[in-house]
């Protein structure tokens, strides 16, 4: 993988922590998934809803540790943090996409 899947993979906590859900969906392909500890989200659009509507905490920042890439896709390694910067947990994400779009996030939390 590229520099530029790298930067896809920060653009995507950019956009969650800014609140640009219309970013978000740009860089989620239609078909996109989401599998985490406590749910699967199927589709761009359920999970730009999910994300603007119903996550239980929406002033989170993500803080990112390490960006890992190779040819099948990016990993990040960083911490969720709640608004006064207190640590909510560790997380992996492991990206995976075609072309110009994230296709899935594999979520692991501590």
């Amino acid at each position: 993988m590229t520099d530029r899947a790298a930067e896809r993979a920060r653009s995507y906590y950019r956009a969650l922590d800014e609140g640009d859900y219309d970013r978000l969906a740009d860089l989620l392909a239609e078909g996109f998934v989401h599998d985490r500890p406590d749910r699967t989200i199927e589709g761009r659009e359920r999970f730009v809803a999910f994300m603007r509507e119903e996550r239980p905490q929406t002033d989170t920042s993500h803080r990112v540790d390490a960006v890992f890439t190779d040819r099948e896709g990016v990993a990040v390694q960083g911490r969720l943090c709640a608004a006064d910067g207190g640590e909510i947990t560790g997380f992996v994400d492991v990206f995976s996409g075609t072309g110009e779009e994230i296709r899935r996030i594999d979520t692991y939390t501590d």
